[in-house]
Order: structure tokens, then C-alpha cells, then sequence
């Protein structure tokens, strides 16, 4: 039976570790051919990804997540609601914000629902002018979406509500919108209304990303504040937590300007009720990051020393895992292969890539985990006990290109009480 149904929908998340139930996941298409070597910083690129090895990559990530839980793909549920007359005007009209393009508007509205999905994804490229023609310069009307597979950054969900990222880029702002939807509208995501709103915060300078956004406890949420995620929008995105999560507790982990961790969950994440992996130069030694401890008062903020002496303060002691081992250099290249980002399948257990071997060796050595390769565990060869620890190595060398792990990968949007 599917984990959601219309009669029970509910979103709940109130953990990183709980059970997985449901999950929203996008698998890569057509608009990571967008990604150019001239372009590729525009789009938030670092290199440029082969498609078709991409998604064999995130085909055999949603099969071990389908072992696990309900696999709900952003295409699928958009085209269940996109004849909506209300969903429709809903994204006609705000994606034309982004667009800015009459004659655009006008195409859109008669456009067959799977087609407009497709343009919503993939984009529309502009009809090139003599000039444009001469250079070889492509534009669009409405740009791609090549980081829409990192379904966690535009949306996330806390405890029965929901926060809309408002993306830093503007190459992302379509995200938000179609995220907005599908929580809007969509009879599966039924949700008690949104913490942060995104889509409609206008203001300067406040900006939230959901890989900044991790909720440990249905009381404690734990926040970067990095480069793509801005001072004012954590303040206000905090106070809805309070007010609209029942979130009692915020610290918040304030990363370098200037970094390669652009968000949180790429040196921190919750991987088991005691066990976090952490990129250690962060966290650790004469450079480790200022953590904030927001009081539930809301007007109350103190500097703690360090970001486990916070966590004991507010009774979850964790025990740290070091990305990379105990190497300085293999602790650099792991994190920048997404050595931190781990999802949880259930407490214990969880997905990352096989490339990070050095941070595997310590999960097995430090933390009693089992290193388990995908493809045993699809075939059977291998089996995973019910409280066993255990990490599943998927190969993602084209995914990682884009600059996220397991947990970039995932919206989780049911998940078990892990407690």
C-alpha cells in the first residue's frame, strides 16, 4: 500500500533520521544539457555533467530509496494537478514573472499540460536575432532548471509545515514556484501551511535555501547561515518556526563567505541518534565555525563555544564523524565530493556516495557501520539487519558534478517518529 494516500495525506517530518516513508525526487533531463563550459557558473555549475550517466546514477538512488519508501517524482505529481484550472493560472502567472515575455504568456496558457511541464523544466530558448546568430549566443526566455534534482534546496518540511525556499539565484526562483504548487495544490501534500514563503519575499537580501535547514527534533532545527542563505531571512524563517513548526530551539552555524560548503548539509548532517558526520576543519581547532543559540523567548541569542557543547546544552549529545578520516587532504577532497551529505533511510542507516571512501572507513571503524555497495544490496546478495548500522555506497560521479550528495537529492516528506 503507498505511504500516502488522498483520504490521509499529511506531510510530517520531524527528524532527519526517522523512518523514510515518502520522498519527492526529480531525475535529470534534457535541462542538464543546458550546462555549457561558458555558462556553467551562470547555471551553478562547477563542471559539466553527462546526462545519460546521470540518471543511471539516480535510477539506482531512487531504487534503493523504493526499498525503503514511496518515490514521488516532481514530473508525476505536476501532471497530476497541472489541468487545474487554479494550478494553471497559479504558474502561468508567476512563472511570467520570471519570464517577462508576452508572447511567452500567451503560448503558455493554450499549451497541453505534459508540455508546459516540460518548458516549466527544461525551458524556453529565445528565438535568435542576426546577432546572436553570428556570436553562436543562446538566451532564453525562460531558463532551465539543471539543479531541480536537488529536490531538497526549494522546499522543505518541518514537522506538518512547509518551507518555500527563496533561492539565491535567480536561474532557480522557477523552483520555488513549482515547490509552491505541488504544496499547494497537490492532494498527497496536505500540510498544516507554510513556515517561509519564498516565492513571495521581494525584499533585498533575504534569501533561505533548504540545504541550510535541518530539523533535528520536532523542537530543534539546526541553520547554516552561508553564502546562500542571508542573516535576515534565517531571523525571520526562525520565527516561523516558533510560531508555525512549534520549533523551540534554533542553532545556527555561521559558515565563511567565501567557502565550498555552500550550504549546511555539506559539512553537517544527522546520520543516526548520536552520530553526525562533520567536515572537521569547521568544526573543530582554532578555525571552527560561531554557532548561535537561539532561546525560545525569540529575543534572546548566545555565541556557545562550539557546535557539540550546543547540542549537549539543549539535550542531544552527538558524537561526531569526520568526513575524510583523520587526513587533513583526504578531509578536503571528500567534503567537495559531498562527503558530508548523507540521507537517512532510518536511524542508522543511510545512502552516500562510494567514491568518499575514506569517510566510509571511518563510519565503519569509529561508528560500527557496515559498508554495504548498491548493487549487492538490489541484487540480495547483501542484507541489511532491521537495527543494524549499516551505509549503502552508491556510485554518483556524474551526480556529484552538481554539487550535492544523498540528502540534496531528497525531499522528504513522511518520515516515522525516529524516538
Amino acid at each position: 500500500m503507498s505511504a500516502l494516500t488522498v483520504a490521509t495525506a499529511r506531510v510530517r517530518v520531524t527528524s532527519e533520521i526517522g523512518a523514510l516513508k515518502a520522498v519527492i525526487c526529480h531525475t535529470p533531463g534534457s535541462e542538464l544539457l543546458a550546462v555549457t563550459p561558458s555558462n556553467r557558473e551562470q547555471f551553478l555549475y562547477d563542471d559539466i555533467v553527462d546526462l545519460e550517466q546521470a540518471r543511471r546514477e539516480h535510477g539506482r538512488f531512487r531504487a534503493i530509496l523504493g526499498r525503503f519508501a514511496e518515490v514521488l517524482e516532481v514530473r508525476d505529481l505536476l501532471a497530476e494537478i497541472i489541468d487545474e484550472p487554479e494550478v494553471r493560472r497559479f504558474l502561468v502567472s508567476r512563472v511570467m514573472e520570471v519570464a517577462s515575455s508576452q508572447p511567452l504568456e500567451g503560448q503558455v496558457l493554450e499549451m497541453p499540460g505534459p508540455e508546459l511541464i516540460s518548458m516549466l523544466i527544461e525551458g524556453k530558448e529565445s528565438t535568435p536575432g542576426p546577432i546572436s546568430k553570428l556570436l553562436h549566443k543562446v538566451s532564453y526566455e525562460l531558463p532551465p532548471l539543471p539543479n531541480l534534482f536537488f529536490t531538497r534546496d526549494a522546499a522543505m518540511v518541518v514537522n506538518e509545515a512547509v518551507i518555500i525556499g527563496a533561492m539565491r539565484y535567480a536561474v532557480r526562483w522557477t523552483e520555488e514556484l513549482l515547490m509552491k504548487a505541488l504544496f499547494t495544490y497537490h492532494p498527497l501534500l496536505g500540510n498544516a501551511g507554510l513556515i517561509y514563503d519564498g516565492t513571495e519575499e521581494h525584499r533585498s537580501n533575504y534569501t533561505i535555501e533548504g540545504g541550510d535547514v535541518q530539523i533535528l527534533r520536532p523542537d530543534l532545527a539546526i541553520i547554516g547561515l552561508s553564502e546562500r542563505s542571508s542573516p535576515a531571512a534565517v531571523e525571520c524563517l526562525i520565527d516561523g518556526l516558533r510560531d508555525r513548526a512549534g520549533v523551540e530551539h534554533a542553532l545556527v552555524v555561521v559558515l565563511p563567505t567565501e567557502s565550498p560548503a555552500i550550504h549546511l548539509d555539506m559539512i553537517f548532517t544527522m546520520v543516526d541518534h548520536e552520530h553526525c558526520v562533520v567536515y572537521p576543519p569547521y568544526f573543530f581547532g582554532p578555525g571552527r565555525l560561531p554557532v548561535l543559540h537561539y532561546h525560545p523567548d525569540g529575543r534572546s541569542v548566545r555565541e556557545r563555544p562550539d557546535l557539540f557543547k550546543a547540542l549537549k546544552e539543549v539535550d542531544l549529545p552527538m558524537t561526531p564523524v569526520c568526513c575524510g578520516g583523520q587526513h587533513p587532504t583526504l578531509q578536503e577532497r571528500e567534503q567537495w565530493a559531498s562527503g558530508c551529505n548523507f540521507v537517512a533511510v532510518r536511524p542508522g542507516l543511510v545512502l552516500g556516495y562510494t567514491r568518499n571512501e575514506a569517510t566510509m572507513r571511518e563510519l565503519e571503524r569509529e561508528a560500527g557501520y557496515r559498508i554495504v555497495s548498491a548493487i549487492d544490496f538490489l541484487t540480495g546478495e547483501d542484507h541489511i539487519a532491521r537495527k543494524e548500522r549499516a551505509a549503502i555506497c552508491f556510485e554518483g560521479a556524474e551526480l556529484v558534478r552538481g554539487g550535492g550528495g544523498g540528502r540534496c537529492m531528497t525531499l522528504p516528506v513522511l518520515r516515522d517518529e525516529p524516538w
